[in-house]
C-alpha cells in the first residue's frame, strides 16, 4: 500500500526565517537521558526505564486549530540505552469507545480517519527529511520517509517494535527503535530533529503535534524539535541477511483463448537479500535472484480514451533505502522498469556532507517499455535484457539543496529471446536544486540531457531502428505560502529526442507553461477551511503548435466528519489527431468519514464536454469514481471501488451515441486476526463495451477481465514473512463467457536474521 498519513491531511502555515537558519524555525528543544533500567515493550509504561524519561507534555493543536490547545490531553516519554531509542505516549480519550482503531495490515491504517500516534525522527538533523514511526491502539504500524521537497513515500519499511493497550482513560503506546534501522552522522554528542505526533479524529479532524506549525510555511520537518543528550551511539557494524524460498504452480490455456488450461511445472525459486551498514550513516545492499512479485493486484486504474501511460508505484522492498532520493522534478528515475532482475546491489548514505546512492542491477527485461510523444505514448514489449545504473547526489545547504543525477541502461540480447540484434541503450544526466531564500519560497529546478541509441527492433516499435537519438528536458517552479495567498508558477520544456528509459517521462517534444493561486480562510463553524482557487496550464510542441490550454477555477471545503468537497470548472482546448478540440467539463470531490463501521467514502469524477481521441472527434461524457472502507467489525475491513467511464459521440446517422462504456469493479476483504496475521480475498472486474460502428477502424464489440485472488499472510516483521496464495483470471470471449486465461498457486517463506 502506498499513502501519505500525514501529508496528505496536514496544512502548512505561517512564514518562517531565512533558509540556513534552522534554529530559528524549529520548536522547543528536547533534552533526553539514557534510560535507569530495563523498557519492556509491552504496552504498560510502569518499568523502571521510564522512571527518568524526558517528559513531554506541551502539545499544540495544529488542525483545525492554530497552535491552540489539544482539546484531550497527550503526554510523550523519550528516552534510550546502548541499541534502541525509545517513545511512550499516554493519550487521553474521555470516551474510549469512539477510538477508532480496526485491525488491519501493517501499513494500512487510514488516510488520517483513525486514531495513532508516534514520531518523526530527523536522525540527521537535516530540517528537510524525516522517518516517520506510528502505530494505532490496536497497535498496526506504519511507516514512511518524509521529505519537504518531494512529499511522503511509505514504501519504505523499517525494523522497529511496538505495543498499545487501551484502557479507560484513553490508551498507552510503546515503541522501540533500533538505531540500525536509523542513519545518522557518526558524531558525539548527536542533535536531531523530532516531532511527537497524535491524529485524533472524531467530530473532526484534529492533529496535535509537540512543536507549532504557523500557517503558511512551504516546510514542515524544519519545524522540529531539537532532539539533545544522544551519546555513544553504536558506529555501524549492522548486518541482516533475509533468505526466502518460494515456489509457484501455473497454468495457460492449452491452444487459444478459451481452450482448457494446462497446467506448468512447479517453479521453485530462492534468493537472498543482505543489507550492511559500515558506519551509521551508509548502508550497502545487495540481492541475488531477488523475489519483486507482487502480492496484490495494482491500483485500479481505467485506460480507455487515455492518451498517456498510467503510473503505478514502485512497492519492492531492494529499491526502497533511501527513496526519496529519486524523487526529482523530472521522474528520470522509475525503479519499475527494472522488471525481472538477477542480482541488484546499492550503496547509500552520507559522505562528505553529501547524500548519495548508487544502484547496478542486472535485468532479464520483461515487461513493457513507454514510447513517449508530445500528444500521447505507446507501449512496446521489451524482448531484451539491459544493465542498469542510477547514481544519484544531493547536498543540503540549509534548507536548499543542490543534486546531480545520471542513469545509464545498456541493453542486450535476453536469455528468454528468441531474437538478437541491437539492444540499445539510454544516457541521462543533469543537476536539479530547489533553493528557500525564506520560509514563504521555495524555488525548484532540473535540468537533464540524455543520448540514446534505440534498439533494432522496428517488429515491436516503429521508432526501434537502431537510430540515435539526442535532446535535454528543463523544469523550474516557483512555490509561494504565506496565511491566505498562495501561488506558483511552473514551466518545462523537454525536447522531442529526450528519453528516459529509466524513468517516467510518457510526453516529450513539447513546452509547458503553468501557474495558479489560491486564497485560503478559515471560517468558525461547518466550514473550518476554504479555499478559492484558479490554475492556467498551456501546452504548445517544438513547433509552436498548441497541445492542450486548460483554465480551472474552483473552490474546496473542509467540513466535520473529516469531510473534504472540491468543485471545479474546466475550461480546455486539447489536441486529437492533428486537430485541436474544446471541451468543458464540471469536476468534483467529496470524501467523508461518517462512522466507525463506514470509515471512508469517496466519490470524485468530471463530466460535460468530451474529445474522442482514438477517433478525432468531440463528444459528451463522464468519468466517476467512487470508493468506500467499510469496516462490520474490528476484525474485518471491506474495500470497495468502482470506476466508470462513458463517451457518446455525434454521427451522420444519430446525436449522442454511446461510443464505449468502460468500468472498473472491486472488491477487498480482509481479516485480521492478530496485528500479524490476516487472510485477504480480491475480486476485480474490468470490461468495456464499444460499438464498433462508430470507430473508424476495426475493434472488439466487448473486452473483459475478471481476476481474483485469496491470500493467507503472517509476517513477524517486514522481512520475515510466510504467504501462501491462489490467483485466478479469465477472459471474456464470447458476451456471456468467462473463459480462464490464467491459474497460479504461490508460497513463499522469508527470514530476517540480524546480527
Amino acid at each position: 500500500m502506498r499513502c501519505a498519513v500525514l501529508f496528505a491531511t496536514l496544512t502548512f502555515a505561517g512564514a518562517a526565517a531565512p533558509a540556513g537558519a534552522q534554529s530559528a524555525l524549529s520548536g522547543e528543544p528536547i533534552a533526553i537521558a539514557r534510560s535507569a533500567g530495563k523498557i519492556t515493550i509491552d504496552g504498560d509504561l510502569g518499568d523502571e526505564g521510564w522512571r527518568n524519561a524526558t517528559k513531554i507534555d506541551k502539545w499544540y493543536e495544529t488542525q483545525p486549530g492554530d497552535n491552540t490547545e489539544p482539546k484531550v490531553k497527550n503526554v510523550g516519554y523519550l528516552t534510550y540505552d546502548d541499541r534502541f531509542l525509545y517513545a511512550a505516549f499516554e493519550f487521553e480519550d474521555p470516551n474510549p469507545s469512539a477510538i477508532k482503531a480496526p485491525f488491519a495490515d501493517r501499513d494500512n491504517i487510514g488516510n488520517g480517519y483513525n486514531d495513532y500516534g508516534g514520531i518523526l525522527l530527523d536522525s540527521r538533523n537535516s530540517g528537510r527529511t524525516a522517518t516517520l514511526f506510528v502505530a494505532t491502539p490496536r497497535n498496526v504500524q506504519y511507516d514512511s520517509v518524509l521529505d519537504d521537497a518531494s512529499g511522503e513515500d511509505s514504501a519504505p519499511d523499517f525494523f522497529w517494535d511496538s505495543a498499545t493497550r487501551i484502557n479507560e482513560r484513553g490508551w498507552t503506546l510503546e515503541i522501540r527503535i533500533p538505531f540500525s534501522s536509523l542513519r545518522y552522522q557518526n558524531r558525539n554528542p548527536q542533535t536531531w530533529g523530532i516531532l511527537l505526533y497524535r491524529n485524533y479524529p472524531r467530530d473532526r479532524h484534529f492533529q496535535f503535534f509537540s512543536a507549532k506549525f504557523p500557517r503558511g510555511s512551504n516546510c514542515f520537518i524544519c519545524r522540529s524539535n531539537s532532539l539533545t543528550g544522544l551519546e555513544h551511539l553504536p558506529s555501524g557494524g549492522h548486518l541482516v541477511a533475509a533468505p526466502y524460498v518460494s515456489a509457484s504452480e501455473g497454468a495457460h490455456p492449452r491452444n487459444e483463448s478459451g481452450s482448457p488450461l494446462v497446467s506448468d511445472p512447479v517453479k521453485p525459486h530462492a534468493g537472498l537479500d543482505v543489507k550492511y551498514t559500515p558506519n551509521a550513516d551508509n548502508a550497502i545492499d545487495f540481492t541475488i535472484n531477488p523475489d519483486f512479485s507482487q502480492v496484490e493486484s495494482d491500483t485500479a486504474q481505467i485506460s480507455a480514451n487515455e492518451r498517456f501511460a498510467l503510473f503505478f508505484p514502485e512497492k519492492r522492498p531492494f529499491f526502497l533505502e533511501g527513496a526519496d532520493l529519486f524523487q526529482t522534478p523530472i521522474q528520470a528515475v522509475y525503479t519499475r522498469t527494472i522488471t525481472d532482475p538477477d542480482w541488484g546491489g546499492r550503496m547509500t548514505g552520507k559522505t562528505a556532507g553529501v547524500r548519495y546512492t548508487v544502484l547496478v542491477a542486472e535485468d532479464a527485461g520483461g515487461g513493457s517499455v513507454i514510447i513517449p510523444g508530445p500528444n500521447g505514448s505507446n507501449l512496446a514489449t521489451q524482448e531484451f535484457g539491459s544493465t542498469d545504473l542510477v547514481v544519484r547526489l544531493k547536498r543540503d545547504i540549509g534548507l536548499s539543496f543542490i543534486g546531480m543525477l545520471a542513469t545509464d541502461r545498456e541493453g542486450h540480447e535476453s536469455k528468454d529471446s528468441a531474437n538478437s540484434g541491437s539492444e540499445g541503450n539510454n544516457r541521462v544526466i543533469g543537476p536539479d536544486f530547489q533553493w528557500r531564500p525564506n520560509g514563504s519560497n521555495a524555488i525548484t529546478g532540473q535540468w537533464l540531457y540524455s543520448s540514446s541509441r534505440t534498439p533494432t527492433r522496428p517488429d515491436l516499435a516503429a521508432e526501434w531502428t537502431g537510430q540515435h537519438l539526442r535532446g535535454h528536458a528543463a523544469h523550474v517552479r516557483w512555490e509561494h505560502n504565506s496565511k491566505h495567498a498562495d501561488w506558483f508558477g511552473f514551466y518545462q520544456d523537454i525536447g522531442a529526442g529526450f528519453r528516459a528509459d529509466s524513468g517516467f517521462v510518457p510526453q516529450v517534444g513539447y513546452r509547458q507553461g503553468l501557474g495558479g493561486g489560491g486564497w485560503t480562510v478559515r471560517p468558525k463553524g461547518f466550514v473550518s477551511r476554504q479555499r478559492t482557487f484558479l490554475n492556467v496550464d498551456y501546452q504548445y510542441d517544438r513547433s509552436g503548435g498548441l497541445i492542450s490550454r486548460n483554465v480551472t477555477p474552483g473552490f474546496g471545503l473542509d467540513t466535520p466528519r473529516d469531510g473534504f468537497l472540491q468543485f471545479r470548472y474546466q475550461d480546455e482546448q486539447a489536441r486529437a489527431g492533428d486537430v485541436v478540440i474544446g471541451r468543458k467539463r464540471i469536476g468534483y470531490v467529496a470524501q467523508f468519514s461518517p462512522t466507525r463501521w463506514l470509515s471512508q467514502i469517496g466519490l470524485d469524477g468530471l463530466t460535460g464536454e468530451e474529445i474522442d481521441f482514438d477517433n478525432v472527434r468531440r463528444g459528451h461524457g463522464a468519468t466517476i469514481n467512487l470508493n468506500a472502507r467499510l469496516n462490520p467489525t474490528q476484525h474485518l475491513e471491506l474495500a470497495l471501488l468502482r470506476n466508470l467511464r462513458w463517451l457518446n459521440v455525434d454521427t451522420a446517422i444519430g446525436r449522442g451515441r454511446r461510443l464505449f462504456t468502460a468500468r472498473v469493479s472491486r472488491v477487498r476483504a480482509t481479516y485480521t486476526f492478530t496485528s500479524r496475521l490476516f487472510v485477504r480475498g480480491i475480486a476485480q472486474y474490468v470490461s468495456t463495451d464499444r460499438n464498433p460502428s462508430l470507430y473508424t477502424f476495426d475493434t472488439t464489440a466487448r473486452s473483459g477481465e475478471f481476476t481474483s485472488s485469496v491470500l493467507l499472510s503472517y509476517k513477524v516483521n517486514w522481512q520475515s514473512v510466510m504467504f501462501v496464495g491462489y490467483g485466478d483470471a479469465r477472459e471474456l470471449t464470447d458476451p456471456n463467457h468467462l473463459a480462464p486465461s490464467d491459474r497460479q498457486f504461490f508460497i513463499k517463506l522469508s527470514y530476517a536474521f540480524q546480527r
